[in-house]
C-alpha cells in the first residue's frame, strides 16, 4: 500500500453518492466526489478538512478512518455523521467501485474495478456533529444569610460549547436552600451531641495520590471548625457529628490549593465527604491581549485569561505601563477613543501562588479619515534571469512592490467582544502584468499597482519536525503529543509530527511522551512564525536510565551527574521508609529506581533539555534561569512495576560546582509545570554541613522536596545579567538587504568558558530558539558588563532542517562579512565552529557576549542590546551591526510571474498564473534529470499553461538548478529541478496540466526516456511535442507517480520544508528516503548526452596534429555510434525552450529502426 503525504483543506463540494442499501457501504460512484452517511451539513454538524494519507500504490486507496485518527487525532470526531470523498483534478470515478462509510472510511481495490483501470488517488473528510457539553457543577457556594432563618447558595457550572454551535441545554446556576448558624445571642447548634453518628473521608491528589496532614473544616458556620486532619493514608475520621446535609467540608494544605466538598449521609448515621485537592500552580497566560486599529471615537474591547491553581479571578490593566484603577475583569473596553489612548496595553492576573503579566498589545487611534494603508505599494525587488538585465551595470532585479500587512481600523460594525475578529488588513488591491525585454524575447511579470485594506489573510501555522533520541538517533514511534493537558496526536513511524497552532497562542508548550517508558518526557516550547506557515524542528529526548534496585527499608543515596569520569554535582538522599504507594501506604520493598540527569557539563545534552529555562517572578515577569543541572525520577515497586511516590527527599549539591559565586546564595530547587512550561520554586537550596572524600573537605548546599506528581527537577539560579543578539539569515553570500531569510530557526545556547580557553566551555547555562522575521531575530542571552567573557554563546541557525552557513572568522576576519564593525567586533570575540579545525562544520559561530557599554558610541548600534532594549533591537535598520548566516545554493535561480516570497505566506496573492495555488497547502514537483558527460550543466524549466482555459501559453515562472556529480559514476551527474504541479489554480474549479519544459544548457541530445513515464504520458493524452532531442517536454502529470517514473511529489503546509523532503528523496532516488549525495543513476526520469569539451582537454585539431593516428581512430569510433543514433545534437535556446539552427550532415542522417528506450 502507498504511503502519502497529502492533507489539506478543499473549496469544492463532492456530489451525492449513497451507499447500497445492504449497508456494506460499496458502490460505483457517479462523478468527481461521493458521500455517504445520513447526516447533512446544516445546523448542528460542520466538515473537517480534506485528508489523504494513502496513494493507490500496492493493491488500491486505503483511506482508512482508524489510520486517519491514529496520525491527526482528535481533529476527527468520534461518530462521525457522513464521509464525502474525492479526487481532486481527475474524472475517473465512473464506474469505480469502493467500500465507503464513516465507520470506517474509504477502501478501493485495484482489482475490483472495470478492466484497463486502476484506483483514482481519493481524499476524504467526515461530517461532525456539533454537541455543547456542560462541565460538572461544583461545589455548593456561601449562603445568603450569615446567620439566622434561612438563605439561598447556588452552585454552577460552565458549557462548553462545540465551534459555530448554539449554547448548552439547561441553566448554568442551580440554587438550593440553606440554614445557616444562629445569629449572636441565640444558641448555636452544638457540634458534638449526636452519639452514634461519624462523618468521614477521604483527601487525596487530583490524580488520586493521598494527602497526609491536611486540615478538614466544617464550613457554613460563623467561625470555620477544624473537625480532622488526614492521616498517612490522607483518610479522617471525627465522631458525634451530625452536620446538617446542605454542608460543606473544605481541606487545606500547604503547597495545595483548598479543596470543597458536599456531605453525603446514608440514613445509618454515616456521613461521607471526598476531598480533591489541586497543586498550587502559579497562574500563566492563555489568551493575550491582541493588536487592535481604530479611528478615534470608535469603541474598542481588550481581553486576556489567565490560567492555573486556583484559577486567577484578579486582573489588572496597564495603559503605558500604568495601572488603571477600576479595571478587575479579564476585558477592558474603552468607549469613544481618543488619539491620546493609543500607547500598549497589557493585563496582570494574581492569585494567592503568585502573578503573571501578558504580552503587551498595541492600541492605534487614527484621526477620522486618516488612512492606515497608503495605496502606493512599498518597493521590493525580485531578481530576473540572467538574460534580463535592467540597466546599463547589468542590474536584474525588478521593483514589483508590495503592501505591508498592517491592521486597517475596525468598523463601527465590527464586533468588540473577546472572540479573534477577523479584521481587515491592507494588501493588494490590484496588479498589472508587465513585459520585460531579455535576450530574444520578452518576461511577463506581475507587479503591484494599488494597496488597499480588505480581510485579513489568515494562514494555518504548524510546527513540523521528527522527534529522535539524543544518544541513538532512533525515532520516537508513534509517541503521544500534549499540548498543556491535551493530547493532540501521535508522532509518525519516523518521529515525524506536525502540530497546528492553535489561534492566538504565543507561546507553544508541547509534551512528547515515549508509551514504552524508555525515554524521560519531553517539555518543549516550540517556535513558530505568527504570520503562517510550518516551523521545521528537530526534537532531542534522553534516554532513561537503566534502574538501580534499592531496598526501600534502608536509606539511600543516587549520585546526580557521575558519568564521563567526572565528579558528580551532587546527590540525591532517600531516608529509610520514604517510599509511598498512591494509598499513602510505605513501601519498604524492592525499588527500581531511575534518575536520568541532564548534565551542562556535557554541550551535548542542551538539545534534550526540557521546556526553556524560564520562571514568572513575583512581579509576573518571565524571567531566565541558568541551570546547574536538571534531573528526572522515576520509582516503581521492583516485582509489580506499579508507581511510587517519594517525600520527603534531600537534595545535596556539590557547592564547588558553582563556579561563579555569586550564585551560591541564589541557587534554588524548581519543578517544571508540564502545562506551562514554566518552572516553579519548590525550595531554596542553603549551606549545610561538610563531607570529607578523597582527603578532600566539600561543602553541600541542601534542600528538601517531596515527589509525588511532577517528576522533573531542577537545580538553577535567577539569573538578572541579560542581553538580546541580534541575528539576520540571508538567501546567499550576498547579504543583499532584501534576500534575508524569514522563519529560519536561530539556536543560541549561553555557556560558560574554561578560564583562558574560551573555545571549551565548561558548562552551558541556558537555551533560546527565535523565528526570523522581516528584520531578522533578537535573540536572549546572559550577558556581563565588567567581564566580556564571562559569558558566551553558541549559535546555530536552520531552515527546514537545513543547515546555514556563519560567516567565516579565518584566515582573516572580515568586519564587512560579518556584519559588525571594529573594534566591538574584537570584544566580541567572534569565532566560527571551523575557526581552528577546518574539518568541521562551518554552521555555528560564538561570541562573548559582552554587555554594551551606554558611554561608548562603538558600543550602541548592535548586535548586542541591554535587556530594556528589546524594541530597540528589534527596530534596528539593516544597516545596523548584526550577525549573519546564509544559505549556501550554487547556481540555483527561481522566478515567479507573481511575485511570492515562500517565508511570509501573507505575501501569496489570488492570481490564475501563481506558482502555489492553494495558501493553505504547497505541493511541490521536481523531476529527474540525467545529464552524460563530463561537466556540471545548467537545467531549465520553461513552465506554462497547458490545458486550462484562462492559463494555455502563459507562463508560470521558471527553474534553473545546476546537475550535481555522481561520486560513483565517471562523467555522470544528476539535476533535481522543480516544475509547476499539475492541479487545480486558485479558484479550485478546473485543474491545468502545465507544459513543462526541461532544457540543458548546452549541446545536448536527449537519449531516453524513463519507459513508465512515457507509458503514463501516452495513456493521459494529450502528448506534449517531444520532436526536439535537446529538450523534454510533458503535460505535468495530476498524480504524484514517485522515484519509478523520476517525479518527486510532496505536499506540505510549508514550501520551503516540501521542497527540501522532495529534493531529498530525488537525491536518493526513492520516494520515501532522503539523501543530500546524488545517485544519478537510480529513480530518473530523462537521460541527456552532452558533448561538452572538459576543461584542458586539447582540441580535436590539436589531436590531430599532435597523434594524427589515434585521432582517425577516434573518428572511426565516432562514426561507428553515429549510426546508432536518431539524430544529431541540436541546440535548443536555453532562455526561451525555441530550437536553435541546426546542420545536418549526410553521416548523421536518421535511419530506420531505433535502440529500445530511445525516445
Amino acid at each position: 500500500m502507498g504511503q502519502g503525504r497529502g492533507q489539506g483543506q478543499g473549496q469544492e463540494q463532492g456530489q451525492g453518492w449513497d451507499r447500497d442499501r445492504d449497508g456494506t457501504g460499496m458502490g460505483r460512484g457517479t462523478g468527481t466526489g461521493m458521500g455517504t452517511g445520513d447526516g447533512d451539513r446544516g445546523k448542528g454538524a460542520a466538515w473537517t478538512s480534506w485528508f489523504n494519507i494513502d496513494h493507490p500504490g500496492g493493491d488500491g486507496d486505503h483511506e482508512s478512518l482508524a489510520a486517519i485518527r491514529q496520525r491527526f487525532g482528535d481533529r476527527v470526531c468520534a461518530r462521525p455523521l457522513a464521509l464525502e470523498a474525492r479526487s481532486p483534478g481527475r474524472q475517473v470515478h465512473l464506474g469505480q467501485v469502493v467500500h465507503a462509510s464513516p465507520e470506517r472510511g474509504l477502501r478501493c481495490l485495484h482489482r475490483e474495478q472495470p478492466p484497463g483501470t486502476t484506483c483514482a488517488n481519493y481524499h476524504v473528510r467526515f461530517l461532525c456533529p456539533l454537541e455543547p457539553t456542560w462541565t460538572e457543577w461544583g461545589a455548593w457556594g456561601p449562603c445568603s444569610r450569615s446567620c439566622g432563618g434561612s438563605g439561598t447558595r447556588v452552585r454552577r457550572r460552565s458549557c462548553k460549547p462545540a465551534k459555530r454551535s448554539s449554547p448548552c441545554p439547561g441553566r448554568a446556576t442551580e440554587g438550593q436552600k440553606c440554614h445557616p448558624s444562629p445569629c449572636p445571642g441565640n444558641p448555636p447548634r452544638p457540634l458534638c451531641g449526636c452519639p452514634g453518628h461519624t462523618l468521614q473521608g477521604t483527601v487525596v491528589t487530583t490524580s488520586g495520590v493521598a494527602l497526609p496532614g491536611a486540615r478538614v473544616y466544617l464550613e457554613g458556620r460563623p467561625e470555620r471548625v477544624l473537625v480532622a486532619t488526614s492521616d498517612a493514608q490522607g483518610q479522617f475520621t471525627a465522631s458525634g457529628l451530625c452536620p446538617d446535609p446542605s454542608a460543606n467540608l473544605s481541606a487545606h494544605r500547604d503547597g495545595f490549593a483548598p479543596g470543597l466538598s458536599p456531605i453525603v449521609t446514608n440514613g445509618s448515621g454515616v456521613a461521607v465527604a471526598h476531598l480533591r485537592l489541586q497543586r498550587l500552580e502559579k497562574p500563566y497566560m492563555v489568551l493575550h491581549p491582541t493588536a487592535k486599529v481604530r479611528e478615534a471615537g470608535q469603541d474598542v474591547t481588550f481581553c486576556c485569561q489567565a490560567s492555573g491553581v486556583p484559577k486567577p479571578r484578579n486582573y489588572s490593566w496597564y495603559h503605558n505601563g500604568t495601572l488603571l484603577e477600576g479595571t478587575a475583569q479579564s476585558h477592558l473596553e474603552l468607549r469613544g477613543l481618543a488619539q491620546e489612548q493609543a500607547g500598549t496595553y497589557h493585563c496582570k492576573a494574581t492569585t494567592e501562588a503568585g502573578a503573571i503579566l501578558s504580552e503587551p498589545a498595541q492600541l492605534t487611534v487614527l484621526a477620522q479619515g486618516q488612512p492606515s494603508c497608503r495605496t502606493e505599494p512599498e518597493p521590493s525587488l525580485v531578481e530576473l534571469p540572467s538574460e534580463c538585465p535592467q540597466d546599463s551595470s547589468g542590474s536584474r532585479y525588478y521593483n514589483v512592490g508590495r503592501c505591508p500587512a498592517s491592521p486597517c481600523p475596525g468598523g463601527s460594525a465590527e464586533p468588540s467582544g473577546c472572540g479573534e475578529e477577523p479584521g481587515t488588513c491592507c494588501g493588494v488591491k490590484r496588479m498589472e502584468l508587465r513585459e520585460v525585454p531579455c535576450a530574444g524575447s520578452v518576461l511577463p511579470v506581475m507587479v503591484v499597482a494599488e494597496c488597499g485594506c480588505g480581510p485579513c489573510a489568515r494562514p494555518r501555522v504548524l510546527v513540523q519536525g521528527r522527534v529522535t533520541a539524543a544518544d541513538t538517533g532512533e525515532p520516537l514511534r508513534f509517541g503521544l503529543i500534549f499540548l498543556g493537558g491535551r493530547k493532540v496526536g501521535f508522532t509518525g513511524y519516523q518521529g515525524s509530527f506536525t502540530i497546528e497552532v492553535p489561534p492566538d497562542t504565543r507561546r507553544l508548550v508541547t509534551r512528547f511522551v515515549d508509551g514504552q517508558q524508555r525515554l524521560v518526557d519531553a517539555v518543549k516550547v516550540l517556535p513558530f512564525d505568527r504570520r503562517g506557515g510550518a516551523v521545521y524542528q528537530e526534537v532531542k529526548m534522553m534516554r532513561k536510565k537503566e534502574p538501580v534496585e534499592l531496598d526501600g527499608g534502608q536509606s539511600n543515596s543516587i549520585p546526580l551527574g557521575e558519568a564521563g569520569g567526572r565528579e558528580p554535582v551532587g546527590e540525591l538522599v532517600l531516608p529509610a521508609g520514604v517510599f509511598l504507594r498512591p494509598s499513602g501506604e510505605v513501601f519498604n520493598g524492592t525499588v527500581k529506581a531511575s534518575v536520568t540527569f541532564v548534565d551542562p557539563r556535557d554541550v551535548g545534552t542542551a538539545s534534550a533539555a526540557s521546556s526553556d529555562l524560564s520562571f514568572a517572578n513575583a512581579r509576573g515577569e518571565i524571567v531566565p534561569l541558568r541551570t546547574y543541572g536538571m534531573f528526572a525520577v522515576d520509582f516503581r515497586e521492583g516485582d509489580s512495576g506499579r508507581e511510587l511516590q517519594a517525600g520527603p527527599v534531600q537534595v545535596r549539591m556539590d557547592a564547588g560546582q558553582v563556579w561563579m559565586p555569586e550564585h551560591l546564595h541564589k541557587m534554588k530547587l524548581w519543578s517544571l509545570n508540564p502545562e506551562s512550561g514554566l518552572w516553579e520554586e519548590e525550595g531554596v537550596l542553603r549551606p549545610a554541613g561538610r563531607k570529607r572524600k578523597r582527603r578532600e573537605e566539600r561543602t553541600f548546599l541542601v534542600g528538601n522536596l517531596e515527589i509525588r506528581e511532577r517528576r522533573l527537577f531542577n537545580l538553577d539560579v535567577p539569573e538578572d545579567r541579560r542581553c538580546f543578539v541580534k541575528v539576520r539569515a540571508y538567501s546567499n553570500e550576498k547579504f543583499n538587504p532584501y534576500e534575508q531569510l524569514e522563519g529560519v530557526v536561530i539556536n543560541l545556547i549561553n555557556l560558560e568558558p574554561q578560564p583562558g580557553f574560551p573555545s571549551n566551555p565548561r558548562a552551558w547555562g541556558r537555551f533560546d530558539s527565535v523565528v526570523t522575521g522581516p528584520n531578522g531575530a533578537c535573540l536572549p542571552a546572559f550577558c556581563d558588563a565588567r567581564r566580556p567573557d564571562a559569558y558566551t554563546a553558541l549559535v546555530t541557525a536552520t531552515l527546514g532542517g537545513e543547515e546555514l552557513e556563519a560567516v567565516a572568522s579565518s584566515p582573516k576576519l572580515n568586519p564587512n562579512a560579518v556584519g559588525v564593525a571594529q573594534p566591538y567586533l574584537g570584544k566580541l570575540s567572534y569565532r566560527r565552529s571551523d575557526h581552528e579545525d577546518a574539518a568541521l562544520k562551518k554552521t555555528a559561530f560564538q561570541i562573548n557576549v559582552a554587555k554594551p557599554d551606554p558611554n561608548n558610541v562603538d558600543e550602541n548600534n548592535g548586535p548586542v542590546y541591554s535587556y530594556r532594549s528589546l524594541r530597540e533591537c528589534e527596530e534596528a535598520p539593516v544597516s545596523a551591526n548584526h550577525l549573519r548566516f546564509y544559505r549556501v545554493e550554487v547556481d540555483k535561480y527561481e522566478y515567479n510571474v507573481v511575485p511570492f516570497k515562500e517565508s511570509d505566506v501573507t505575501t501569496w496573492t489570488g492570481d490564475y498564473l501563481a506558482w502555489w495555488p492553494n495558501p493553505q497547502e504547497f505541493r511541490a514537483c521536481f523531476i529527474k534529470v540525467q545529464l552524460e558527460g563530463p561537466q556540471e550543466y545548467m537545467v531549465r524549466s520553461r513552465n506554462v499553461g497547458g490545458s486550462h482555459p484562462r492559463t494555455r501559453g502563459q507562463l508560470y515562472g521558471l527553474r534553473d538548478s545546476r546537475s550535481v556529480r555522481d561520486p560513483l559514476l565517471g562523467d555522470t551527474s544528476g539535476a533535481c529541478v522543480e516544475f509547476k504541479c499539475g492541479g487545480m489554480l486558485f479558484d479550485q474549479s478546473l485543474a491545468d496540466r502545465t507544459l513543462v519544459t526541461i532544457v540543458p544548457q548546452g549541446s545536448c541530445r536527449r537519449t531516453a526516456i524513463n519507459s513508465l513515464l512515457r507509458d503514463y504520458l501516452s495513456r493521459h493524452p494529450p502528448l506534449a511535442d517531444n520532436n526536439h532531442t535537446g529538450a523534454f517536454s510533458m503535460l505535468a502529470p495530476l498524480d504524484p507517480l514517485g522515484h519509478n517514473y523520476g517525479i518527486y511529489t510532496v505536499t506540505d503546509q510549508n514550501p520551503r520544508l516540501a521542497k527540501e523532503i522532495a529534493i531529498g528523496r530525488c537525491f536518493a532516488g526513492t520516494s520515501d528516503g532522503f539523501s543530500r549525495e546524488m545517485r544519478a543513476g537510480e529513480g530518473t526520469a530523462v537521460t541527456f548526452s552532452c558533448q561538452e569539451r572538459p576543461p584542458g582537454r586539447e582540441s580535436f585539431f590539436q589531436r590531430l596534429l599532435n597523434a594524427p593516428a589515434e585521432a582517425l581512430d577516434e573518428i572511426r569510433r565516432e562514426m561507428g555510434r553515429s549510426e546508432l543514433r536518431r539524430a544529431p545534437p541540436e541546440v535548443m535556446d536555453f532562455t526561451s525552450g525555441a530550437p536553435g539552427p541546426t546542420r545536418r550532415t549526410p553521416g548523421s542522417q536518421r535511419r530506420p529502426g531505433r535502440q529500445r528506450g530511445q525516445p
